[in-house]
């Protein structure tokens, strides 16, 4: 076992039992604090989750639902979203550490192979001594949209095409069903308040290229999760 210890152990003050113990304590301990920061996120995409369905049953279930409702969603579901990041970040910290641990510590112990990454004792040292955030708040951000939010707000703005297309589903009108008969009819039923619907219809069409945007090119080459690969 001593001779599998990282070099700079040699000049420290513990021995090679002491140094297992503490190792098994800090893994362990990181790993409380990792499964911490997922609770909290899992918890945010929940309600998350909870939000799109209730707005979904209000906005859909009656016709006197205001189309508005949905639109209301969409800013819960981004606020939710900018909180989740924010977890994300510090949940993102753990993370790294939990794994330096499993890559060039325990990896080594049950499969030695050449290690790559001798100065990894370091690495986490300073982790400890000055911690600082791996990933931007824009970052997280995307990764959280990517992998779970922006199939809420295609949802979301699926049904809201759908509030505002749909005769039957508009208060002020007394249709059976179907669709309207052209475009503008489903603009001018998303008018809301003052504003009119194809100013609305303009703020939600680039609210959601913006969305997309940003799922699509941020932060996708910082992640170190390839196809087919866990993620941890």
């Amino acid at each position: 076992m001593d001779n599998q210890l990282p070099s700079q152990l040699s000049q420290g003050p513990l021995s090679s039992n002491e140094f297992v113990t503490t190792v098994a304590h800090f893994h362990r301990a990181e790993i409380a604090r990792m499964a911490g920061w997922r609770d909290r996120i899992d918890r945010t995409t929940n309600w998350a989750i909870t939000v799109v369905a209730a707005m979904l049953s209000l906005s859909l279930s009656t016709s006197s639902a205001h189309h508005g409702v949905l639109i209301f969603a969409m800013l819960l579901i981004m606020l939710l979203l900018w909180i989740e990041a924010r977890r994300y970040r510090f949940f993102d910290v753990y993370r790294a550490r939990v794994r330096q641990l499993e890559r060039h510590y325990f990896a080594q112990l049950f499969s030695p192979q050449p290690d790559h990454a001798a100065n990894w004792l370091a690495i986490l040292g300073e982790s400890l001594r000055t911690p600082k955030f791996h990933i931007s708040h824009w970052t997280a951000f995307a990764r959280r949209l990517r992998r779970n939010y922006i199939h809420m707000f295609a949802i979301v703005l699926f049904a809201w095409v759908l509030k505002i297309s749909t005769p039957s589903l508009q208060s002020e009108t007394t249709g059976s069903g179907g669709l309207v008969a052209t475009a503008a009819e489903a603009v001018n039923n998303a008018a809301l308040g003052p504003l009119p619907g194809w100013l609305v219809v303009a703020a939600v069409a680039a609210f959601y290229v913006a969305l997309f945007l940003v799922a699509l090119t941020l932060g996708a080459a910082e992640t170190d999760v390839t196809e087919g690969d866990v993620h941890v």
